[in-house]
């Protein structure tokens, strides 16, 4: 979607404050013993009270109303009763939603409670890289470069990408063009950033694995190497200077 008009603007900030207070209130909730698909239904009245719909649900009829993804889960994890959070866990919680046909998406991952497992340095270096790569992001940079910057910064810090995962348009629908704004450096990629888009963009910074699998569910995607990887996202709308965040109010970054 490219921002035509301040109603577009407008439609866009509603929905992704929806998303973002939804990511940032399920996040506050989450508690050691209780189950993913608890802490699914909590976001889902959240955002149903708000008047969205649950994005993976009425595109894909995705099992749940955001994707939790558990430990060695990368993404779209389905929430479940069987899935009991513990302490010191590494959690991603993804949001996206509908409402008045604007689109937003916007994710992140943190540990619950106590760090005793010495993730958080892994959940810091994705929150930086994703602050890093969305303020060198503006009209004509190419997309490429983007991925190229996360890679760098991954291997800088002693981690890896997930390299079939990233970042796309978003807007009028769940995923739009450009549908190929990946963690990595792609030289084929000739496409650039335009002018008042709106993208989703993701890190996916990684211990061990570079490609993501598919579980046998056909949701759930997981490393090809093991290991742990943390997510965080935020919809953006690009402009010749700093871009636009339109989930800020998700508070990764504080």
């Amino acid at each position: 979607m490219s921002i035509t008009s301040e109603k577009e603007l407008e439609g866009m900030r509603r929905i992704s404050e929806i998303v973002a207070t939804t990511l940032k209130e399920m996040r506050l909730y989450t508690k050691p013993g209780m189950s993913t698909r608890e802490i699914d239904e909590y976001g889902g009245k959240l955002l149903e009270k708000q008047g969205a719909r649950s994005a993976p649900k009425l595109t894909y009829g995705f099992p749940g109303y955001t994707c939790i993804s558990l430990n060695h889960e990368i993404a779209h994890g389905i929430p479940a009763a069987n899935k009991i959070i513990q302490e010191g866990d590494l959690i991603n919680i993804d949001v996206s939603a509908e409402f008045n046909g604007y689109w937003s998406d916007n994710g992140g991952s943190f540990v619950v409670g106590q760090d005793i497992h010495g993730y958080q340095p892994l959940v810091e270096t994705s929150k930086n890289i994703l602050y890093k790569a969305i303020h060198a992001i503006h009209g004509g940079v190419r997309i490429c470069d983007i991925g190229k910057l996360i890679e760098t910064e991954a291997r800088r810090n002693g981690y890896t990408v997930i390299r079939n995962l990233g970042g796309h348009g978003i807007g009028r629908g769940l995923h739009e063009s450009p549908s190929d704004i990946l963690n990595c450096y792609d030289q084929a990629n000739r496409a650039r950033f335009k002018r008042f888009g709106v993208v989703a963009i993701e890190t996916f910074i990684s211990t061990a694995s570079n490609y993501a699998n598919q579980e046998a569910d056909g949701w759930t995607l997981v490393g090809n190497r093991g290991g742990f990887v943390a997510q965080h996202e935020h919809t953006i709308v690009i402009t010749e200077g700093a871009p636009i965040i339109l989930t800020a109010a998700n508070e990764i970054w504080n």
